[in-house]
C-alpha cells in the first residue's frame, strides 16, 4: 500500500474507532505515576477554569450530582471493568521521551475540516488534538464516554441527548459546553468549507439544541443506524468561542497552517510546523482527562515529531536505519528491504526489532481507477480491458516477494466483502477483443491503436515511488497499442487535480472502515461535484436505492447482505482495479519503547498504525540507555533478530 494514502472523508469521521485510546471514562484509578513533564512549556493555556461543574447548573441539567440522577432521566454510560483496562493502555507505561515518525507527505493544510483536510496524515493529527462526544470500546465496539459522560437515545432512535463532562476543557483553559456541539455541526453543514460529502453526512440532522450549559440534543431527519455513530463518535468537536461567529469560507481563510483549540492530550503549535519538513506535537500535562482510568496509560510521549521526506520512501528508510526516525512501516516500495536488507548493524546487534502485527482492522484498498465522466473511460469495455492488462500476480511474485495477497472486493479483511465477485484475470487477448468492440480496431505507424483519427494516448500523474508498480502496466498497455504516459508530479498537486476531476486515470489508495459508509463515495448526486470521494463519477440507480435501505437496517446481518450487493454492483462496473494488501502490518522499530502485549489495537488500520503507536506506546528509559551504549560500543543486545509476530487479536476470543 502506498504510504501516501488518500483517505475517504468517512474514514476521518471514524477516527475514534481507529485511535480508541482517546476514549476516557470516569471511575476509580490506579496509583499515580510520576508525570515527567518538566521540559514541557505550556504555551496554550489562556485562562484557568477550575475542574468540575458550574455550581449554578442543577444536577438535572448536567451539573454536579448528575451521575446520581442520570439513570432516572433515561441516560446511559459505560464504566470500564478491571478486565478491560489493559485494552485502553498498559499499566507499565510512563510519561516522557519523544517519538520520531517518518512521513513522505507534507499536508497542504493543517485545518481539521474542509477542503484539503481529508488526507490520512490530517486525520492522524486530528486524533491527537481533538475528541468526539462518545467513542467505542477498543475491543467490543460498545459506546463509551469521551467528551460526553452520558447519552440518551429516544425510543424512535432519532433523537440523541448528550451530557458534556463538566471537567472537559479546551487547551486554552475554557470549559467545553453544549454550544460547542451546535457550532461544530453548523461548520459541518456549511457549503463554504468545500467538502460536499461532509455536508451530506451531517445534513441528515436537524440543528442541535443546547438544552443547558452541559446538555445538548440532536434529532436526525431519518432513522439511520449510523446516526449515533457519526454524530456522537465521528464528529470531532470544535470551540464555539473561536468558530461561533465565522462562516465556512472564513474558516478556510483563517485556518491553514494553524488549528482551533482542541480538547485532546496533544497540542500542535503553529510555530512547531516547519513547512515542507515536519511538525511537532506536544503532550499537554494539563489535559483534562489525564487521570481518568482509561487515559492514565495513554498519550505517553512528551513530544511526537513527524519528519517529512517528500515522495522518497527509500530515503526515508535510510533515515530510519541511521536512527533519525524511530519506527518504519514497510510498504510496497520497501518490501524488498523487509525481505533482503536484514544484515545491517542495527538488526544484527538487536538495536532494531522487526514486527508483524495481525489484527482485525480493515486493510483498505488500492489499484488504478478511472474518470468515467469522459472518454475513453466512459466505455465500460475500455475500463475492463485496462483492468485485464495489469499483471498483478506477476508483480506480487516478482516485485513484492509474495509478501502481499490479491483481493477482488472493496472490503478486504471484513465480513462485508462479496464472495461472488468474478476474478478479472490478466488476459491481453480478451482485453484486445474488448478494445476492438469499443472501436479501437486499427493501429498507426507507431503501433498505437487509433479511433476517429486519434491515437490511444493516456496521461497518468504519479509520484516517483509509484513508478515501479506502474512501469509493468505501461509496458503491457504499449504491447496492445496504448501509450500510457507516466508524468511525475507532487502528491498534493495530484490530489488537487483529482478533487477538481482533472484526470483520466489515477493510482488510488484508501483506508478502510469498520462500518462501511458507501454513500460518501457512491451516491449519484455527488458524481458531478468536486471535492468529494465519488472520484470516478459513479451513478447507479440500484445503489442509490440500496443506500437508504442500508442506513435504516439495524441488524448487522442485514447490513452485510446489502453491502455485499453494493460491492458486486460496483465491481461489475469495472470502475477500478483491485491490487493487493500486505500480509500483516510490518514495522521495524528502534528498541527503546514499551508497548502493550498485543502491540497495536484490535481494529488499528494499516494507514493509522503510527497514530496507534503514538497514543499507546511509551519511551522506555532503560532500553534507550542500553541502545545508546550498544551503538557507542558496537555491542550486541541479543534477543530475536528475526521477525516477531503478534497474533494476539487473531487468536483472541470475545468470550475471554
Amino acid at each position: 500500500m502506498f504510504q501516501k494514502l488518500l483517505t475517504p472523508r468517512a474514514a476521518s469521521l471514524m477516527m475514534a474507532l481507529t485511535l480508541a485510546a482517546l476514549v476516557f471514562t470516569t471511575g476509580c484509578g490506579r496509583r499515580e505515576k510520576k508525570d515527567n513533564s518538566d521540559d514541557i512549556k505550556n504555551v496554550w493555556k489562556k485562562v484557568d477554569t477550575p475542574a468540575g461543574a458550574d455550581p449554578s447548573i442543577p444536577d438535572t441539567l448536567g451539573g454536579a450530582g448528575f451521575e446520581k440522577v442520570a439513570e432516572s432521566l433515561g441516560f446511559s454510560t459505560y464504566v470500564i471493568e478491571e478486565k478491560d483496562a489493559k485494552f485502553f493502555g498498559d499499566e507499565r507505561a510512563v510519561k516522557g521521551g519523544e517519538l520520531n515518525i517518518g512521513e513522505v507527505t507534507f499536508p497542504t493544510t493543517f485545518r481539521p475540516e474542509g477542503q484539503g483536510s481529508s488526507m490520512v496524515v490530517n486525520t492522524e493529527i486530528k486524533g491527537y488534538v481533538y475528541e468526539t462526544l462518545i467513542s467505542t470500546h477498543p475491543v467490543t465496539r460498545e459506546y463509551i464516554p469521551a467528551l460526553a459522560s452520558h447519552w440518551k437515545i429516544s425510543p424512535d432512535k432519532k433523537t440523541f441527548t448528550f451530557r458534556i463532562d463538566p471537567n472537559a476543557r479546551w487547551s486554552d483553559g475554557r470549559p467545553v459546553v453544549a454550544q460547542d456541539v451546535v457550532t461544530t455541526w453548523k461548520l459541518m453543514v456549511d457549503p463554504g468549507i468545500l467538502e460536499p460529502a461532509l455536508n451530506l453526512v451531517f445534513e441528515k440532522f436537524e440543528q442541535p439544541v443546547a438544552l443547558s450549559k452541559y446538555i445538548v440534543q440532536v434529532t436526525s431527519k431519518t432513522v439511520n443506524f449510523r446516526n449515533l455513530l457519526y454524530f456522537g463518535a465521528g464528529m470531532l468537536i470544535y470551540p464555539d468561542h473561536e468558530l461561533g461567529q465565522i462562516t465556512g469560507k472564513e474558516f478556510l481563510d483563517k485556518y491553514n497552517f494553524n488549528m482551533p483549540a482542541g480538547t485532546g492530550p496533544y497540542f500542535l503549535n503553529e510555530k512547531d510546523i516547519k513547512e515542507g519538513s515536519g511538525w511537532r506535537l506536544t503532550r499537554r500535562p494539563d489535559y483534562w482527562a489525564k487521570d481518568y482510568p482509561a487515559a492514565k496509560n495513554t498519550a505517553n510521549f512528551n513530544y511526537i515529531n513527524y519528519v517529512v521526506v517528500k515522495d522518497n520512501p527509500t530515503l526515508l528508510y535510510e533515515k530510519f536505519k541511521a536512527g533519525d526516525i524511530d519506527l518504519y512501516r514497510y510498504n510496497m516500495a520497501t518490501t524488498e528491504k523487509w525481505v533482503g536488507d536484514t544484515d545491517y548493524d542495527a538488526i544484527k546487534n538487536g538495536w532494531v526489532r522487526r514486527y508483524r502485527f495481525y489484527n482485525n482492522g480493515p486493510m483498505g484498498t488500492s489499484g488504478v481507477t478511472f474518470n468515467m465522466r469522459r472518454a475513453p473511460f466512459d466505455d465500460m469495455r475500455v475500463r475492463q480491458a485496462f483492468i485485464m492488462l495489469y499483471p498483478r500476480q506477476r508483480v506480487v511474485e516478482k516485485l513484492l516477494f509474495n509478501e502481499y495477497e490479491i483481493y477482488d472486493t472493496d472490503y478486504p479483511n471484513t465480513p462485508y466483502a462479496s464472495t461472488t465477485n468474478p476474478v478479472v484475470p490478466y488476459d491481453p487477448q480478451a482485453a484486445a477483443k474488448l478494445l476492438s468492440e469499443a472501436g479501437w480496431t486499427t493501429r498507426n505507424s507507431q503501433g498505437l491503436l487509433v479511433k476517429n483519427g486519434k491515437p490511444f494516448v493516456i496521461e497518468m500523474a504519479i509520484t516517483k515511488a509509484e513508478e515501479r508498480w506502474l512501469t509493468p502496466y505501461q509496458e503491457e498497455l504499449r504491447k496492445i497499442g496504448i501509450d500510457l504516459r507516466l508524468k511525475h508530479m507532487d502528491w498534493n498537486a495530484i490530489i488537487k487535480n483529482i478533487d477538481e476531476r482533472n484526470f483520466q486515470i489515477f493510482s488510488y489508495g484508501y483506508s478502510g472502515l469498520l462500518t462501511p459508509n458507501p454513500e460518501t463515495s457512491l451516491k449519484g448526486e455527488l458524481a458531478d461535484k468536486n471535492d468529494n470521494n465519488n472520484i470516478q463519477g459513479f451513478k447507479n440507480a440500484r445503489v442509490d436505492e440500496l443506500l437508504p435501505i442500508y442506513d435504516s437496517t439495524f441488524d448487522v446481518a442485514g447490513q452485510i447482505k446489502i453491502i455485499k450487493e453494493i460491492d458486486r454492483i460496483v465491481y461489475d462496473t469495472h470502475m477500478k482495479s483491485h491490487w493487493w494488501n500486505p500480509k500483516g502490518i510490518r514495522l521495524a522499530v528502534w528498541d527503546k519503547f514499551g508497548m502493550p502485549e498485543y502491540g497495536i489495537g484490535r481494529y488499528t488500520q494499516l494507514s493509522y498504525v503510527f497514530g496507534a503507536a503514538g497514543l499507546t506506546w511509551w519511551h522506555d528509559g532503560e532500553k534507550a540507555t542500553a541502545i545508546a551504549e550498544a551503538r557507542k560500543n558496537k555491542t550486541d543486545l541479543g534477543g530475536n533478530k528475526g521477525v516477531t509476530e503478534f497474533r494476539y487479536w487473531k487468536d483472541f476470543s470475545d468470550t475471554k
